[in-house]
């Protein structure tokens, strides 16, 4: 068991808070798909992973790449409460001049390591981000990953994942975040994703799968990856989108939503109340 669980929750929760704060200063943003991977996010940059925020680009760090761009709003959170950068500059998301920008954006943001967007893509960075790892011989060093459900449709994914397997990138740690929900709808409606387990077994990948809320099992599956030698791993997390926001929480249109600051504070304040913390 984690010794740092209740510390770990206490950080998610925040986070959260961060997160539907900084989205309703801006007035919309993608809430879902940010809410759904606090808890993997706080895990690896407060737990797992070796980088300093006083040194973000040290060769040997561990790496995290968010494929999944539209999440980029929870990976700010994390980055800032953390220490890469001031947590007032949360207020500056998307708008002019800004350096938290919708997507991820390495170029911009201090502590990102690739930048998201094109679904795909930064799957397939992750792989050579990975395999560069073991190039230069950084033994010690791993890169991470998160991957949507939705996402999981492009065949780039595919092609990405039968090279990491050939290239047999046991220090690659993916996630895929399935909330069963994507842009369109719900993924068994547009392209399902039933039987993924069996699919990425298929590609020659170590495959776990668990509850994407809950910390015991996401520190039990990277510890089983990380004593798996010989082949990348796929860690598939049910999550719920939005989760933690209980107004999206309501609805399946929840990929992205408006609302404002007042509407936020009052969100958190619910979000606080269920959890029995003292806000």
């Amino acid at each position: 068991m984690l010794e740092d669980l209740q510390t770990l929750k206490l950080k998610a929760l925040e986070i959260r808070k961060l997160t539907i704060e900084e989205i309703g200063n801006f007035g919309s943003g993608h809430i879902g798909g940010s809410m759904s991977i606090v808890e993997m996010l706080t895990y690896l940059y407060y737990h797992e992973m070796h980088v300093d925020p006083k040194n973000p680009q040290k060769e040997d760090r561990d790496r995290f790449v968010c494929s999944k761009g539209h999440a980029g709003p929870a990976v700010y959170a994390t980055l800032a409460s953390k220490g890469y950068f001031p947590v007032e500059m949360l207020m500056t998301l998307n708008q002019g001049g800004t350096k938290l920008p919708s997507h991820c954006d390495m170029t911009k943001t201090p502590g990102v390591d690739f930048t998201g967007g094109s679904l795909g893509q930064g799957f397939s960075a992750a792989v050579g981000i990975a395999l560069g790892q073991k190039i230069r011989h950084f033994d010690q060093s791993r890169t991470f990953a998160v991957i949507g459900d939705g996402e999981s449709q492009e065949g780039e994914i595919w092609e990405a994942a039968e090279t990491a397997a050939m290239w047999k990138l046991d220090n690659l740690i993916a996630f895929t975040d399935f909330n069963r929900l994507q842009l369109d709808g719900r993924t068994e409606d547009i392209i399902c994703m039933d039987g993924i387990e069996t699919r990425w077994q298929g590609f020659g990948w170590h495959v776990q799968r668990i509850c994407g809320h809950n910390f015991e099992m996401i520190d039990d599956a990277v510890q089983r990856a990380k004593k798996t030698p010989g082949r990348p791993h796929m860690i598939i997390m049910d999550t719920q989108k939005s989760h933690g926001f209980i107004p999206g929480e309501k609805t399946e249109k929840n990929h992205s939503m408006a609302f404002n600051l007042e509407q936020a504070k009052e969100a958190v304040k619910e979000l606080y109340e269920r959890e029995g913390v003292q806000a």
